[in-house]
């Protein structure tokens, strides 16, 4: 509901899309009327991967201006990053957002390893924003397990991705440690 709020907010006139595995479905209908959230959007049926759920939410509407997918669990999205991904996606047909990596980082390979130019690398987010068109076109190829987002399997197309920073708080929740961060960077950045 949060990261749908931050679109909303950002564009009340969005058209919202939540695909969902088809289990979750009715608990996702209970939990909005118990919750009173009102803003307007539509359910797609989840696929079997990422993948299929992003083909299949997509090829549920029409294609007209630029789509954003984001994953439901970064809730910390800040309305600059929806902003810039758009705005650079409509200049330059597509654009996702990075964030640098502090960290040192390693290449291994078996027993192996050695020290990498972190500078050279990006955590890349969601949202990823693309010409409709692109983006559609994109998802009518076949799977593949080398499709880790929606950006690489643009690229698949041979298309050039473009890169806009994105906002350090944008996490992606996946463990209950995620879920804490993202507690208390939501109590901070409300302050």
């Amino acid at each position: 509901m949060k990261s749908i709020r931050a679109f909303y907010l950002f564009d009340p006139e969005i058209e919202i899309i939540v695909a969902l595995p088809e289990n979750q479905i009715p608990f996702w209908k209970e939990l909005i009327v118990k919750e009173g959230f009102t803003i307007q959007h539509k359910i797609a049926p989840g696929g079997a991967t990422r993948f299929h759920s992003v083909k299949n939410a997509l090829f549920s509407i029409g294609c007209d201006g630029y789509v954003a997918i984001h994953d439901g669990v970064r809730p910390l999205v800040s309305k600059k990053t929806i902003q810039d991904v758009f705005q650079l996606a409509e200049k330059s047909g597509n654009a996702i957002p990075y964030i640098d990596i502090n960290d040192s980082i390693r290449f291994v390979d078996g027993t192996n390893n050695r020290p990498v130019d972190r500078t050279k690398h990006k955590c890349i987010q969601t949202p990823q924003v693309f010409d409709c068109i692109l983006i559609k076109k994109a998802y009518e190829q076949a799977y593949s397990e080398n499709f880790t987002d929606d950006a690489s399997v643009v690229e698949n197309l041979g298309i050039k991705i473009n890169l806009v920073r994105g906002n350090t708080e944008n996490i992606k929740i996946t463990t209950q440690v995620d879920l804490g961060v993202a507690e208390i960077l939501s109590d901070y950045l409300s302050e």
